[in-house]
């Protein structure tokens, strides 16, 4: 065998079909995409025209630094720029993590079903995995604690979280790292932060007082900066010099750190997004409370659907040959459950006229 033994039985992270590929297959000139929780909105006009501008320096090899970045996000939190690192997304942070602070012998905890890339990348370093199962689709932290050994180093927490749409309150991560060991660190996922109500944690007051957390936001939803794929983490001085010595040099491409600067003075554009997802989840629930079909109240841009006796695998192929992606959730382990990303109302509108149907031919089988 060529590569290492371990990563035979690694199961990858899939993500949805591309929207060009679709089209190809089945002969369609629209395809609404609601599987990636995506932005349904284009970056503002300003960041456009600067991206344009910045293309002709391409050439060029960006600041491996991320000095202009880091100054902003630093005035924004009120953190040293030694407390920030630079992600190609928030999941590089994740993966950065695993290799500069997890020994080989030591054990990493995560929820399940939850983001799967906190199983996958400690699975291809080779780590030991403990589970522990949601709650009523919530974080379950008092079965967490029970899980934790002296060989536990990091605990993944997404919160708000995916692919569940729930959230830990302020109190309830306060309570949590009070109750821990020193030494366990833990990794706050906070990529739908902006969606969240206004009892969510303040994460960055758990890592003034000292506890061992590092929290990662993301450019890629409500910045709608998805493709040029920029996170951030904020931890403690010596934990960013460890991630720092792993991590590749130019891991940020240049547009995506101008981007991501000039994303943190459009608080109107961000503001509007957020209160547009806000009103079309409402709708959301409207539409769906009419026909019958469950789903978890969330806390960030998406849904979770309960299709409960009708198949999610024939949903998502019935969407697929309408020209709707959506994500169907067996690889998280949940049975005749969907993911549907809040998109633009036309889009979402026409999801829901797609679903109405589905139910209809289904009911008469």
């Amino acid at each position: 065998m060529l590569a290492r033994k371990h990563l035979k039985n690694i199961i990858t992270y899939k993500p949805g079909k591309p929207i060009q590929e679709l089209k190809r297959e089945f002969g369609l000139k629209r395809v609404i995409k609601l599987a990636s929780n995506e932005s349904p909105f284009s970056p503002p006009l300003p960041i456009r025209k600067a991206i344009y501008r910045a293309s002709k320096d391409l050439n060029r090899y960006p600041d491996s630094s991320g000095y202009y970045l880091k100054k902003a996000l630093s005035k924004k939190f009120k953190l040293k720029p030694e407390n920030i690192i630079l992600g190609n997304g928030s999941d590089e942070i994740v993966v950065l993590a695993l290799k500069a602070w997890v020994e080989p012998c030591q054990e990493v905890i995560v929820g399940y079903p939850t983001f799967l890339i906190y199983e996958i990348q400690a699975k291809v370093n080779n780590l030991k995995v403990v589970r522990s199962n949601l709650k009523n689709f919530r974080y379950d932290l008092e079965d967490i604690k029970r899980k934790i050994t002296k060989k536990t180093k990091l605990i993944f927490i997404a919160n708000p979280d995916n692919p569940n749409g729930t959230y830990l309150t302020h109190q309830e991560i306060y309570s949590f790292l009070k109750n821990i060991p020193k030494n366990v660190i833990v990794f706050l996922d906070e990529a739908y932060f902006e969606f969240a109500p206004q009892d969510f944690p303040q994460s960055i007051d758990f890592l003034k007082q000292g506890y061992n957390i590092i929290f990662t936001r993301t450019f890629s939803k409500a910045y709608g900066l998805a493709g040029l794929r920029i996170g951030c983490g904020f931890t403690k001085r010596e934990l960013i010099q460890a991630l720092e010595k792993v991590r590749e040099p130019f891991n940020v491409n240049s547009l995506a750190l101008l981007s991501a600067e000039l994303s943190l003075k459009e608080k109107k554009y961000l503001k509007n997004t957020v209160s547009y997802i806000q009103r079309e989840k409402l709708y959301f629930y409207q539409e769906l409370k009419k026909l019958g079909i469950s789903y978890v109240e969330s806390a960030t841009n998406f849904l979770l659907i309960n299709l409960k006796s009708f198949s999610s695998q024939k949903l998502f192929n019935y969407c697929l040959k309408r020209g709707i992606i959506i994500r169907e959730m067996t690889p998280w382990g949940y049975k005749n459950f969907v993911r549907v990303t809040v998109g633009k109302h036309s889009e979402n509108r026409e999801f829901i006229k797609v679903l109405k149907s589905f139910l209809n031919k289904e009911a008469k089988k």
